[in-house]
């Protein structure tokens, strides 16, 4: 009987010690449960925010690129306008070169060839410069087609080119000449070289830019006859039938 009671004892305290474990095993399942559900659900959340700021730079981006798009039509265009631009630019200087070309009274008439250009050599005497400018436009502006006056200022004394500009009869130009004078002898007078520089200036302008054939040169203190024009029209038709 003893032995039987300690088999039923035996038996109960096994069963309890089994249900213990059933127990502790249930609890440790149900805690992994938990976190596995936590962690699942903060690597969904994380997730999600991995979307929301993929989908936040794919909007930045796409953004950026409309931009980028926007700016290389821009930038197109504005290249498109600049080509036009200069081909506009290159159009007109070509215009401007050839209306020179064909000289400054020809823009006026086609019919009328000039005879000769008459340019006055001046510097710095206001004064005389213009009563040579009078004495000249009393007997010029029967025949101003003909030859058209030109005044070429070498410095730039302000008198003098007030005065130049002050008339619409005529074209002004101005010679600067900076560069210094060396002599070819001791002793040679500088004014002679910068005067000799102004001539061949001057004659530059009138026969390669202009393209007159033919040039009257005048000082700036001197006042022309009343036959002026009329004796260098005739020895402009010498000039070109006598070899």
């Amino acid at each position: 009987m003893r032995t039987n009671n300690n088999n039923i004892n035996n038996f109960r305290w096994w069963s309890c010690d089994h249900r213990y474990l059933l127990i502790v095993a249930a609890l440790t399942f149900i805690y992994i449960q938990m976190r596995l559900f936590a962690t699942q659900s903060q690597h969904a959340d994380r997730l999600a925010a991995a979307i929301d700021a993929e989908n936040h730079c794919t909007g930045q981006m796409r953004s950026l690129i409309d931009q980028i798009s926007l700016q290389q039509g821009r930038i197109t265009a504005l290249e498109k306008d600049m080509k036009r631009q200069s081909q506009e630019c290159q159009h007109l200087r070509t215009l401007v070169q050839d209306l020179e070309g064909k000289g400054m009274q020809k823009l006026i008439s086609n019919t009328q060839a000039p005879v000769a250009a008459v340019v006055v050599m001046a510097c710095s005497r206001a004064d005389y410069l213009k009563k040579t400018i009078q004495s000249i436009l009393k007997y010029q502006t029967s025949v101003a087609l003909k030859f058209p006056i030109f005044i070429s200022q070498d410095g730039s004394h302000p008198d003098v080119k007030r005065l130049a500009l002050s008339y619409d009869q005529l074209t002004y130009m101005q010679h600067l000449d900076y560069e210094p004078v060396h002599t070819e002898r001791p002793g040679e007078i500088i004014a002679y070289y910068k005067i000799a520089r102004h001539y061949k200036w001057a004659l530059d302008q009138l026969f390669y830019k202009h393209n007159f054939s033919r040039v009257i040169i005048l000082e700036d203190d001197m006042e022309i006859a009343i036959d002026f024009f009329d004796y260098f029209e005739a020895g402009a038709i010498l000039l070109d039938s006598d070899k």
